[in-house]
């Protein structure tokens, strides 16, 4: 008797405890993504923060680059702008503003005293820390959206997310090759 007893609790408590250790984990991945993302949008402010020196900082030099420098500044402005939407929300506004700072340290080339200039070349070599680090946790975020996302898909944990109204987060992907690569930059 004591046997069917034990078998009967056992049958019981392995799922409660398996229900509960499968939502505890969703918990877990959840929050590690919106840290993940937490770690985007900080290095994205700072890419958003250093856009006006650069600016201004280029345009004491190449004053006739006002266009270009115009759309760099129209670009940022948009980006921060949508700072507070999901992901998938910043994608585009991200990628727009990416071109255009590319564009900006392009045309550099041309104006030897600027390259030169000790706050320029400080700027660069942010700027270019700083899409390192864009990059390293846009990697860090999709890679836990990606776990995520599969425990969302894959029985049984597909039942619980169901359940407890689990669903796929989006990954910050960056469609534009150019987007996605680091401005290269000289430094010296």
């Amino acid at each position: 008797m004591e046997a069917v007893i034990i078998a009967v609790v056992v049958l019981v408590l392995l799922p409660v405890l398996s229900l509960v250790v499968m939502y505890n984990r969703f918990v877990r991945q959840r929050t590690l993504i919106d840290n993940s993302w937490a770690g985007v949008d900080v290095e994205l402010t700072r890419r958003h923060d250093l856009i006006p020196n650069l600016v201004s900082t280029v345009q004491g030099y190449a004053a006739h680059e006002r266009e270009v420098l115009a759309s760099l500044v129209t670009a940022r402005e948009a980006a921060v702008a949508q700072e507070k939407l999901p992901p998938a929300g910043r994608e585009a506004a991200e990628e727009t503003m990416g071109r255009s700072l590319a564009a900006v340290l392009a045309r550099v080339e041309a104006y030897p005293d600027l390259k030169a200039s000790t706050n320029f070349l400080d700027l660069q070599k942010q700027l270019t820390e700083t899409e390192d680090r864009i990059a390293a946790a846009r990697r860090f975020y999709n890679l836990n959206v990606g776990a995520f996302n599969t425990r969302v898909g894959t029985f049984p944990s597909n039942v619980v997310a169901g359940w407890f109204d689990f669903e796929k987060h989006p990954f910050f992907e960056l469609s534009d090759a150019a987007a996605r690569t680091v401005p290269q930059v000289s430094l010296g």
